[in-house]
Parts: structure tokens; sequence; C-alpha cells
């Protein structure tokens, strides 16, 4: 059985047992979260949502992802040039089940 989910601002298509990686949720780790924005399942689409679907997981880790480096510059004018960098949070969850 396939879904999919919105959560963060984004949406991923997952099954049961699948471990994603989601924009950072307030929970701690072997915490159960669920997911109630469900777009769609097994072909069946809601409107935006369908109703009373849930899609249960576990949360696994914290964490953040690798560093990234933001480099900012003007061409012509050498006096303006910025280093920044960036770790996005994130949180790892398992799919346990998916109701529909």
């Amino acid at each position: 059985m396939k879904a999919i989910i919105k959560t963060g601002g984004k949406q991923y298509i997952v099954s049961e047992n699948d471990e994603i990686f989601v924009e950072k949720l307030n929970a701690q780790e072997g915490d159960k979260v669920k997911f109630d924005e469900v777009l769609m399942i097994d072909g069946r689409v809601g409107t935006p949502n369908i109703a009373g679907a849930v899609v249960e997981a576990t949360v696994l880790k914290q964490g953040k992802h690798k560093k990234i480096r933001v480099f900012k510059y003007s061409q012509k004018d050498r006096s303006h040039r910025k280093t920044q960098g960036h770790r996005q949070p994130y949180t790892k969850v398992k799919i346990e089940k998916i109701n529909g």
C-alpha cells in the first residue's frame, strides 16, 4: 500500500516500513507521530486530503544534514564577498501503518 503525505511543506511517497527524512518535528526519539494530511492512498485521491486517513510513524532520529557553503558575491565589485554555512535539521521516521 502506497500513500502520499504532506509535512513540512513537502510531499512524500511512502509505503509501510519505509524510512524517510522529513523536516524537523517536535518529537523525541521513539515517539509515535501521525501524519493526517494524506493526499492519496493507492490511487484514491483526496480533495485535497482524504478524510479520516492517517499515516502512523515512529521517530528514529533527530539530526542535521551535512554543512553546505553559500558564497555570495558581486561580479565586478570585489569588496562584496560573503561566505555562509548552513545545516538543515531533519527527523528520520519509519512508517509503521497506513490507515485509509
